[in-house]
């Protein structure tokens, strides 16, 4: 026994885990009440070496947000515009989307992470042709696009059942549903932040994701936190996201995201800080004992923090991203790319030893 676990008072917990037994909803409240933070990182630090040692995982991709027009007003998003011809509202055109796949034919990119606004007016081609369009300039590109907020307002917006929604998504192209959307699944924090008909509630959010499993698709799940949320809501998202984890098997890693307050409606809180973010991961490491990795989102916590997640549960860095907007319309400082020698020297900083993937992680070897 670790003499710090005892007295923060963690010694069961640390039991718990050696035994290989589950924690529960009362463990997760009482690491995020715990004032030790440190024992909670040793924990999840084991945790996480267990499971990857020093490794720490990143891709080369590339992140696009074809739109920004949505007719969703959460209150936490400086990104969406509610219609076209808003001050800065945008929608590329097709030529415009692939053209930033065209430019940048030279590098050997894995992966294209397509996240858009829920916009109104556009034909259900635009979204088809988009995929097909990407697949044609570079065949093995892996397309990871439209959060399960977006497969909800499709299949509502054009008369579709969701399954007929991503059925033809993948025969377009579609690989695997990136995790946003989720933000907190609680019912209380929801109809607070995101209260609008056009957005998914969580069980339709969880209920597309488990349809994209059982249609081979895997997927991420993410957790908007910092804002209004209480350490109980966040304990039940976690849990909620590895009930479902239990069933298919389908998600590949756990995203927290920083609730970041400038430019929107929720301005007058502050954002998390740097300890909150530490302990996030750290928990979400311990309570979602099934799913593999535990991403620190560099964009969202800022570089350094990031860095410190690598030894407090997290083993994944995201990748080099860059084109962002949605992070930094809210006030991200962060860069919007990195590349790929500045993430690998990120994370050797760190202690850690970079490892790049592709969006199955699977580990990328450069001829």
């Amino acid at each position: 026994m670790h003499p710090r676990l005892a007295s923060a008072g963690l010694s069961d917990i640390d039991d718990k885990l050696e035994a290989g037994v589950r924690l529960d909803e009362c463990d997760g409240v009482r690491l995020f009440g715990c004032p030790d933070l440190l024992a909670v990182g040793w924990l999840a630090n084991r945790e996480r070496e267990k499971r990857h040692g020093a490794r720490t995982f990143y891709n080369f991709n590339i992140r696009l947000e074809a739109t920004n027009v949505c007719m969703a007003s959460c209150l936490f998003c400086s990104f969406a515009r509610l219609k076209s011809g808003d001050p800065g509202a945008y929608t590329m055109s097709l030529e415009q989307a692939w053209d930033k796949l065209r430019r940048r034919a030279h590098q050997p990119l894995t992966e294209i992470h397509i996240v858009n606004g829920l916009h109104p007016d556009l034909p259900w081609s635009y979204y088809t042709d988009l995929l097909h369009g990407f697949k044609r300039i570079r065949p093995d590109i892996h397309l990871k696009c439209f959060t399960a907020v977006e497969i909800a307002f499709f299949a509502e917006l054009y008369g579709k059942s969701d399954e007929q929604v991503l059925r033809e998504l993948m025969d377009a192209g579609l690989d695997s549903l990136p995790g946003g959307g989720a933000e907190i699944f609680a019912p209380r924090v929801r109809k607070k932040i995101a209260n609008d008909p056009n957005k998914c509630d969580a069980n339709r959010y969880l209920s597309i994701h488990r349809l994209a499993h059982r249609l081979g698709m895997r997927s991420n799940v993410t957790m908007l936190y910092g804002h209004i949320e209480t350490s109980e809501e966040r304990v039940d998202h976690m849990l909620r996201a590895r009930a479902l984890q239990d069933e298919t098997g389908g998600f590949q890693a756990f995203i927290p995201l920083a609730f970041h307050p400038d430019n929107n409606q929720m301005r007058k809180l502050p954002a998390p800080s740097a300890a909150d973010t530490l302990r996030v991961h750290a928990v979400a490491r311990l309570m979602c004992d099934n799913i593999d990795h535990i991403k620190a989102f560099w964009i969202a916590t800022g570089v350094e923090v990031a860095q410190t997640c690598l030894w407090f549960g997290a083993d994944d860095l995201d990748g080099t991203v860059q084109e962002e907007k949605i992070y930094h319309m809210a006030g991200s400082r962060t860069p919007e790319s990195l590349s790929t020698r500045e993430i690998e020297r990120l994370i050797q900083a760190a202690g850690r030893a970079p490892v790049e993937r592709d969006t199955l992680y699977r580990v990328v070897a450069h001829v």
